[in-house]
């Protein structure tokens, strides 16, 4: 199998030792480097995924194609909503600007 950006992998103890074990990661694969290397290994470059399916942290692995393994693309995660004010309600920076304008508490 060659990996091609996009592509998310599970990289485990066959594609590489240092990867063995709970060492083990999912990697979304951002670039495929074409320098020439050992036969059967490739610098591959991209995302760390967390279980969330959040990248956390860029790097570079250095791995053996015949033991990378593609995953399904886990659903998008979702981001933060946000919180929705009661009505009636103001933001501090609303309350600190009526506060200026009405002279500050105690004037």
């Amino acid at each position: 199998m060659r990996p091609e950006p996009g592509d998310l992998l599970r990289i485990g103890g066959r594609a590489s030792v240092q990867f063995a074990g709970d060492r083990a990661l999912t990697f979304r694969v951002v670039s495929v480097c074409l320098r020439p290397t050992y036969t059967g290994w490739v610098w591959l470059t991209g995302y760390v995924i967390d279980r969330r399916g959040q990248a956390v942290d860029r790097r570079e692995v250095f791995v053996q194609l015949a033991g990378l393994r593609r995953v399904d693309t886990p659903a998008p995660a979702r981001g933060r909503q946000p919180q929705k004010m009661p009505v009636g309600s103001r933001s501090s920076s609303a309350r600190s600007t009526a506060m200026s304008a009405d002279g500050g508490v105690g004037s």
